[in-house]
């Protein structure tokens, strides 16, 4: 039917003026409507022939009453275009019938019942009136360059990719399925994937930015996801950035922020949850009595469970037309997707408590943060955010903050807030400290490291001072958390050669023009009561990696803790290579590559060997550093 509305389009105009025609030609010769000696003049007279000598004049008849002046002009009658009908033929005179009897109109011309059934953008697609995109000509934005945080901002330089290998970059963004084990490697990650960068050679832009776009989202920064694909004009988009799009805009509940691409490019994506968001977008866009018609032939078709079409309806009721209202059924929902968590929590609908009890960590790092949530889901979720990397600490300081302001010490967060409050202002260095392992929680089990982050400016206000030694590898661990490495360096006169808080230090340092002891480093491995000592193995791979260990002590110890550090693979070769080569943002997609985990336990001292080494040679000392201690301290 389409192909048949399209072929009919070139002949809509033409049919149009036709039967204009037609109709002036059946009303027969037009009469003029001017007054007489206002109509068209008369015919200039023919020149008169010359006299012949041998005729004899003779006088002219004199004119009869029933002659017509021959001041009288003739009226004119405008031609009827070809390819009328036979009705307005008929009118002409025989020689224009017989030329235009087998004219007809074009085939597939639609009728004035389809035309009226043919919804705004179908019309709009048939007479060639719809745009393509949303940004105009001159506001085109180029490809050469896609990200949001420039190199005077913080980003990599723009070129770092563009003369690496196509299908390295390639392989390395694809094979970053999921979050990483570092919360320092997480943002170091988020850093390269936002930068404004330059594709491979080899690469479409667009398909590079899709790449970007997706392992943000999989990292759980779809914010940064969003901020990315939106550098882009959507009539340059593919359907692999459409599909990262989506999930990114998704992921931020930011429904009606995906219209733009559901308006203008709506064959670009397929499937029953694209439907439902280009019926909302039609309901944002005034087309309040479509969007319902067609969720509801969505719902009542059964290619959607009923809670999606219910959400969908109620949040495209709130375009301002809507009439009914909408009950949202939950009791028959045994599972929580991503649509349902992100539609439910744009709407302000209470999900039910027996789906959210058993959530992936996915939606957990989405309700950190989520303004329209409240603080009893938004603060247990920043928790494991702030451990991943997703909120900094003074984020997740700022929300304690803003429920003590609100809601005082009520509740189990108030007398958190509370504590977080007696860490930062108690006059007695000792009570602080007592606020701080509260809020780490069990004394006897290694701190949360998400607590850790919150607590990292706390800590860096506890004096360095022999009568808090015993605290100080956790007081370190968590002004580390949060970068403060030269506030961290002030307890280095304090700890013990071989203990864990020196460890710490050792890899933290920003500087260090000799290496370390190796009886100190033997001491921390006999004393290492670690799961299979690997915390040892880290500190060995992290002084290793920053040539902070002698040549000869560090094949020692990797021989008698069994590390290989020396084995080498392509992923090994790749990183090292692109560290000598002073490629940061290669090594740092290598690394997200190597760093792939729920747990330190997924992580080996060999992997974190060869990243701290490529980091450390490409530039990237700071990450490599924080890294390497890191480990440590949650291995």
């Amino acid at each position: 039917m389409k192909r048949a509305l399209l072929a009919g389009t070139g002949a809509l105009a033409l049919g149009s003026t036709f039967l204009v025609g037609a109709f002036a030609a059946a009303q027969g010769t037009p009469e003029s409507l001017l007054p007489p000696g206002f109509e068209d003049p008369a015919p200039a007279p023919a020149p008169a022939p010359r006299p012949s000598p041998a005729a004899t004049p003779r006088p002219a008849p004199a004119p009869t009453p029933t002659s017509a002046p021959q001041s009288q002009g003739t009226p004119v009658v405008q031609p009827i275009p070809q390819g009328g009908s036979s009705a307005s033929s008929s009118s002409s005179s025989p020689s224009s019938s017989s030329s235009r009897s087998s004219s007809s109109l074009p085939s597939g011309l639609p009728s004035l019942a389809e035309l009226e059934a043919l919804e705004t953008d179908e019309l709009d697609a048939l007479l060639g009136l719809r745009p393509r995109t949303d940004i105009p000509p001159a506001a085109r934005r180029s490809l050469g360059q896609i990200g949001v945080i420039g190199e005077s901002e913080g980003g990599l330089p723009s070129a770092s990719l563009a003369r690496q290998p196509a299908s390295l970059v390639q392989a390395a963004l694809s094979a970053t399925e999921g979050p990483l084990v570092s919360r320092w490697g997480h943002i170091m990650l988020r850093r390269v994937l936002s930068s404004r960068l330059a594709a491979p050679e080899s690469m479409d832009p667009v398909t590079f930015a899709a790449l970007r776009a997706q392992v943000l989202n999989r990292m759980g920064e779809h914010a940064a996801a969003r901020a990315v694909v939106q550098d882009i004009d959507t009539e340059d988009w593919n359907g692999s950035l459409a599909g990262a799009a989506i999930n990114a805009y998704v992921g931020t509940s930011d429904i009606v922020g995906i219209c733009p691409l559901a308006r203008y490019r709506g064959d670009i994506q397929e499937g029953e949850r694209w439907q439902l968001l280009r019926s909302i977008c039609a309901s944002f866009a005034g087309e309040t009595s479509r969007a319902r018609r067609d969720i509801g032939r969505l719902r009542s078709s059964g290619d959607v469970p009923v809670i999606d079409a219910l959400l969908a309806q109620r949040y495209a009721g709130a375009a301002g037309e809507g009439r009914s209202a909408v009950n949202l059924e939950w009791d028959e929902v045994d599972e929580l997707t991503p649509w349902r968590f992100s539609m439910a929590n744009a709407l302000g609908a209470e999900i039910p408590e027996n789906l959210l009890s058993d959530a992936d960590p996915y939606y957990q790092r989405i309700a950190a943060v989520m303004p329209m949530l409240g603080f009893d889901q938004r603060i247990p979720a920043a928790n494991l955010a702030a451990r991943e990397g997703i909120l900094s600490s003074e984020a997740l300081v700022d929300l304690y903050s803003q429920y003590y302001a609100l809601s005082g010490r009520e509740g189990e967060i108030g007398e958190d807030a509370l504590r977080l409050r007696v860490a930062y202002v108690h006059q007695d260095p000792a009570q602080r400290i007592e606020a701080i392992r509260t809020l780490w929680g069990n004394a006897q089990a290694t701190p949360d490291y998400g607590r850790q982050v919150l607590t990292a400016y706390a800590a860096a206000r506890i004096p360095a001072d022999e009568d808090f030694e015993e605290q100080a590898a956790d007081l370190i661990a968590s002004m580390l958390a949060a970068g403060l490495d030269r506030d961290a360096m002030q307890w280095a006169g304090v700890v013990s050669e071989g203990s864990e808080s020196w460890a710490l230090l050792a890899l933290a340092q920003e500087r260090r023009a000799n290496p370390v002891d190796d009886g100190a480093v033997d001491a921390f491995i006999s004393d290492d009561e670690s799961n299979g000592q690997r915390k040892s193995g880290f500190l060995v791979a992290g002084l290793a990696g920053l040539g902070r260990l002698d040549q000869g002590a560090a094949e020692g110890f990797n021989e008698d803790l069994g590390l290989r550090l020396g084995r080498q693979t392509k992923w090994s070769e790749a990183i090292t290579q692109a560290g000598e080569a002073g490629n940061a943002a290669l090594v740092a997609l290598l690394a997200g590559l190597g760093m792939q985990g729920d747990g330190w336990d997924k992580m080996t001292p060999r992997h974190l060997y060869f990243i701290v080494r490529a980091l450390d040679r490409s530039g990237l000392s700071a990450e490599a550093r924080m890294i390497a201690a890191e480990a440590v301290a949650r291995g």
